[in-house]
C-alpha cells in the first residue's frame, strides 16, 4: 500500500508553518466573511478542509444564526478546530473525509455558505469539476461558495512571480510576527513553495484561474468573480440562482 501523501506530521507542520506562509492571511479571512451574506434564521454552513479551525472559528464569531459543518481529512486538525470555536462550539459539528469522495457532498439540509481554504488544489481537473457540480447542488437557492486557493501560471514567467511574492510575503510576514526570518526558514527548508518546484508534485494540483472560472459558471453558478489574488493565490465565488 502506498503512503498518504498528507499525514499528520504533514498536518502539524502546516499548523506551525501557516502563520508565515498564508499570504494576506488576515485579509484572506476578511474578503471571505464579506462574501456570504448574513442568514434570515438559522443556517448551516460547510466548511472543506477547514485545516486549524481560523476561518470557521471567524465564521461562527461573525454570523450569529449560522451553524458550522467543519470537514477534513486530519483528526488532529479537527480536534484543533473544535479548540477554535472556544465558546461557539455548540453551533459547530465536525467530520472526518476523505475530499476526493463524495459521500459527504449530501449535507443534511440545503446550504447557506460554503468555503473552503488552499484544499481544493489537491484534486486534478476533473475531480474539481464534479466538486463544483455538487457544491452548487448542496447549496441552496442564493447560497455561495467562497475558495481560496493556490493557481497555475499560465506561463513559466508566471511561476517565477508567483515564486518570487511567495518567498517575500512570507519572509515580511515572519519578520512581522516574530522579529526573525526564522519562519521564512522553514518554508523555505520545508520546499514549501510549490511554484519552486522543478517538476510535477503528486499533492498539489492547482488548476489555472481561467479553468477554474469557466468550470464554476459551467458548474451552473452566477456572478462568478476573482476577488482578491497574491503569489499565486486566489479568492473567488460563485452564487447559486
Amino acid at each position: 500500500m502506498a503512503e498518504p501523501l498528507w499525514t499528520e506530521d504533514t498536518s502539524a507542520a502546516f499548523r506551525d508553518l501557516a502563520h508565515y506562509a498564508v499570504p494576506e492571511r488576515e485579509l484572506q479571512v476578511e474578503t471571505i466573511l464579506s462574501l456570504i451574506p448574513q442568514p434570515e434564521g438559522a443556517a448551516l454552513a460547510m466548511e472543506i478542509c477547514c485545516g486549524a479551525g481560523g476561518l470557521t472559528a471567524a465564521m461562527l464569531e461573525r454570523l450569529a444564526d449560522l451553524r458550522v459543518l467543519a470537514l477534513d481529512g486530519s483528526p488532529s486538525m479537527l480536534k484543533a478546530t473544535r479548540a477554535a470555536a472556544g465558546g461557539h462550539a455548540a453551533r459547530l459539528d465536525t467530520a472526518l473525509i476523505d475530499i476526493a469522495e463524495t459521500g459527504w457532498r449530501r449535507p443534511p439540509e440545503p446550504l447557506h455558505a460554503v468555503v473552503s481554504s488552499l484544499a481544493i488544489h489537491h484534486l486534478d481537473g476533473l475531480q474539481k469539476q464534479r466538486l463544483f457540480a455538487d457544491i452548487h447542488a448542496a447549496l441552496r437557492p442564493g447560497g455561495v461558495f467562497v475558495m481560496a486557493d493556490l493557481v497555475e501560471p499560465a506561463t513559466a514567467v508566471g511561476r517565477a512571480v508567483a515564486a518570487d511574492a511567495w518567498d517575500e510575503e512570507t519572509r515580511r510576514r515572519a519578520l512581522d510576527i516574530d522579529g526573525t526570518l526564522e519562519g521564512y526558514e522553514r518554508f523555505v527548508a520545508e520546499d514549501w513553495n510549490y511554484y519552486r518546484l522543478p517538476g510535477p508534485d503528486p499533492l498539489d494540483k492547482p488548476s489555472s484561474v481561467t479553468d477554474l472560472l469557466d468550470w464554476l459558471r459551467a458548474a451552473g453558478f452566477d456572478g462568478v468573480d476573482l476577488h482578491w489574488m497574491k503569489a499565486g493565490h486566489v479568492i473567488m465565488s460563485g452564487v447559486r440562482g
